[in-house]
């Protein structure tokens, strides 16, 4: 080997540790970095040795994939969680202590205790009062329901701004990949980028990724509609600040196609969006259809026939904002929320608790105990009866539309079972929507320890990496001065 020709091999050292010792500690500085991929540089070897040909990223298409898949899932998933959860609170937690059923089982006690002592002004008046703590308490539900539903459209219109944000950034950082793509020049910092709003948007929407000619990318949701191609696809909501039952949310678009909601405790959606709109536009509406026919029960139960021409049916007990009995078997908006007891029964508002005992709450010219017998129950007795017979509820309200029939509730039982079956709906609904959150988030984390195995740093490999790189350099070291001493000897020689 000539001086030459040796000098040239240790440059040529000098020249890769210096990419290489490059590449790694820019890896060991990104260790905990879960939006880098890990770099590599890349030796060949020729006729006039190693060298270093291209910088390679740790890129697995197929693991990225799955992870944004399982990333969606879980976020839909979670989210489903979320909103059963704020529902469940809503009936005061686990014990449910402040739901409908529970206040209707203390005024079926309280009923039994006035039939007990039909003479009692005291049991009177509690009956009344456990009354009035059921039409409050349907009162409050229904409100917090329709809370649960604009707070879920505040998050939609919030998400929806989030991903055109994340959109356009999208944009850059793919043009930036092209670009470097194009001119042959390193383009990982740019994919690196890409790839961290991939994530976040997957989280927000289902997404399908289709890689082009110079790594463009094209991002579709997983029903075909085009989020991103070349330009991002603009997604509109219009949100609602105040929320009724009657109240229909606007819909999600993309592109003008509008986004479908999730179905089923283990929610077909994907991403946020899709969720939100569920808990939106299905779940908590269908909940509240269930509160309704509570409602509905109660002022037919409870309903007096009016004597006066013509004879009709009126509420008694219980009344509501419409001031009318229905006699179908089919939900009525809202009802809930504008459940009272009649005020002829309570006392700071001027009425006679007994009336619920004599009959003629609100029926003009009826009075049943005409004889004002302090042991009159014929009346107590058929109202008692009647909160244990069956009668026909809305079965729209059992389950949402495209649920499956066998996890709906009965629409033909007593108002006491319908009540108790109700929150029986909303608690295996969460119980399974908990088991798949469980789930997802297990296939998120394998996932995501995947791909960072594949992609991630690991820094047991770069420090031994690094290792070799100081003995590659040792050795250019020692050829340099071999060379040297056999310059000087020459020169020694030639003086």
């Amino acid at each position: 080997m000539s001086l030459t020709s040796a000098l040239n091999t240790a440059q040529s050292i000098f020249n890769n540790t210096g990419t290489q010792s490059s590449v790694v500690s820019n890896n060991i500085s990104n260790a905990g970095n879960k939006d880098y991929v890990r770099r590599q540089a890349m030796l060949t070897t020729s006729l006039n040795g190693a060298q270093v040909v291209q910088i390679n990223r740790a890129q697995e298409d197929a693991l990225l994939r799955q992870y944004l898949k399982t990333s969606s899932q879980d976020s839909a998933q979670q989210t489903l969680l979320g909103g059963l959860e704020d529902l469940k609170s809503i009936m005061g937690g686990n014990d449910y202590e402040t739901s409908p059923s529970t206040y209707l089982g203390v005024f079926q006690e309280k009923l039994q205790a006035f039939r007990t002592t039909p003479g009692s002004t005291v049991a009177a008046q509690g009956a009344i009062t456990a009354a009035q703590d059921v039409a409050n308490s349907l009162n409050n539900a229904s409100q917090s329901v329709q809370d649960v539903r604009a707070n879920a459209d505040k998050e939609i219109a919030t998400a929806v701004d989030t991903l055109n944000t994340l959109l356009s950034q999208f944009e850059k950082a793919n043009n930036a990949v092209k670009t470097a793509t194009a001119s042959g020049t390193d383009a990982s910092g740019a994919l690196d980028e890409r790839e961290k709003v991939l994530k976040q948007i997957s989280q927000i929407v289902g997404i399908s990724a289709t890689t082009r000619d110079n790594n463009d990318m094209v991002l579709s949701t997983p029903d075909g509609t085009i989020l991103f191609e070349t330009v991002p696809r603009k997604v509109t909501f219009k949100s609602q600040d105040v929320y009724t039952a009657s109240t229909v949310g606007n819909s999600v678009y993309i592109d003008g196609v509008a986004l479908p909601l999730g179905k089923g405790s283990t929610t077909t959606g994907q991403g946020s969006l899709q969720s939100l709109l569920q808990i939106r536009d299905e779940i908590a509406p269908n909940f509240q259809k269930q509160l309704d026919e509570i409602a509905r029960g109660l002022v037919s139960l409870f309903k007096e026939q009016n004597t006066a021409a013509p004879p009709a049916y009126v509420p008694g007990l219980f009344t509501w904002s419409g001031g009318t009995v229905d006699t179908g078997a089919t939900a009525v908006a809202g009802m809930a929320s504008t459940i009272s007891v009649s005020t002829r029964v309570i006392t700071s508002q001027g009425g006679d608790p007994m009336r619920l005992r004599d009959g003629g709450v609100n029926a003009t010219g009826v009075v049943l105990n005409t004889s004002g017998v302090s042991g009159y129950t014929a009346e107590l007795d058929r109202l008692y009866t009647a909160m244990s017979a069956d009668i026909d509820f809305d079965p729209a309200a059992g389950a949402p539309v495209g649920f499956d029939a066998t996890t709906g509730i009965d629409s033909n039982v007593s108002i006491m079972e319908y009540a108790t079956n109700s929150l029986g709906w909303l608690e295996q609904y969460r119980s399974n929507a908990t088991t798949a959150a469980e789930n997802t988030s297990a296939a998120l984390s394998r996932s995501d320890e995947a791909y960072s195995n594949e992609t991630g740093v690991n820094l047991d490999e770069e420090l031994t990496l690094l290792l070799d790189i100081e003995q590659s350099y040792k050795a250019a070291t020692k050829i340099l001065n071999a060379v040297d001493e056999m310059l000087k000897s020459l020169l020694d020689i030639a003086s």
